[in-house]
């Protein structure tokens, strides 16, 4: 990830949040909405040296999904106005890991999982409190909903009927708190449908836990309806950073 940062890349980057903020002032104005969305920028593929140009332009969310590319970059761009959110899918052996810097997690989509978030927060606040750390803040968890109708659409996540029991789950966990819902757009559905199932799966939630009332949802391609739909956090990558540098 290492290398020299272009002289353009900061215009560029500027340039392309502001595109992409300027769509979301649009989408808030046709809503009539006032509540203005927190914009994630999912920085995978991308070295550290850019998220130190977002926090530079006023970005304080950044998103990763793999646990060794977003360990690494955390621990490099080591900026304390940066909150770190873990959006991939996260095997229950990377917890440990990813708990050390992650602000909160977006991919919760199994108990399993959330027993191993719980034990992970726990050990980190036994860590800091022996190195003399400040303790961290309770782990922000989204539950991922699947709204696919079959599995060839399927992003990930737990299907509708198993989100209550994870919620609160959740909920009940002392190093944990339930912030909401997330779910990515099947694959060749109407997103506008898609987050009009999760804004209901959302206030269902809501009405059982009634903190819980944010709603991660929407990229790139789909913001617009997403915001439409009631998001509360917005997942976006290539609008922002652009074309995904080659990989090796």
């Amino acid at each position: 990830m290492a290398g020299m940062i272009h002289p353009d890349r900061r215009a560029q980057l500027a340039g392309n949040l502001g595109r992409v903020r300027a769509r979301i002032d649009e989408a808030l104005a046709a809503t009539g909405s006032a509540s203005r969305p927190t914009l994630i920028v999912v920085t995978k593929f991308f070295p550290a040296s850019d998220v130190g140009l977002l926090a530079s332009l006023g970005v304080q969310d950044v998103g990763e999904n793999r646990d060794q590319e977003a360990a690494a970059k955390a621990a490099e761009a080591s900026d304390p106005r940066l909150r770190w959110h873990f959006i991939g899918q996260l095997q229950t052996n990377k917890a440990r890991s990813v708990v050390a810097y992650a602000h909160s997690v977006h991919s919760v989509d199994r108990v399993s999982l959330v027993n191993a978030l719980e034990k992970a927060v726990a050990k980190e606040q036994e860590r800091r409190a022996e190195t003399g750390e400040p303790a961290r803040t309770p782990l922000e968890c989204y539950v991922q909903v699947n709204l696919a109708d079959n599995p060839t659409g399927s992003r990930g996540g737990a299907v509708p009927s198993e989100v209550p029991e994870l919620a609160t789950r959740i909920d009940d966990a002392g190093q944990l708190r339930l912030a909401g819902v997330m779910a990515v757009a099947p694959l060749g559905a109407d997103p506008r449908e898609a987050f009009a199932r999760l804004a209901a799966i959302s206030a269902d939630v809501v009405a059982r836990h009634p903190e819980a009332r944010a709603i991660s949802a929407g990229m790139s391609g789909d913001l617009e309806h997403a915001i439409v739909a009631g998001a509360t956090h917005l997942r976006v990558g290539s609008d922002v950073l652009g074309a995904r540098p080659p990989l090796g």
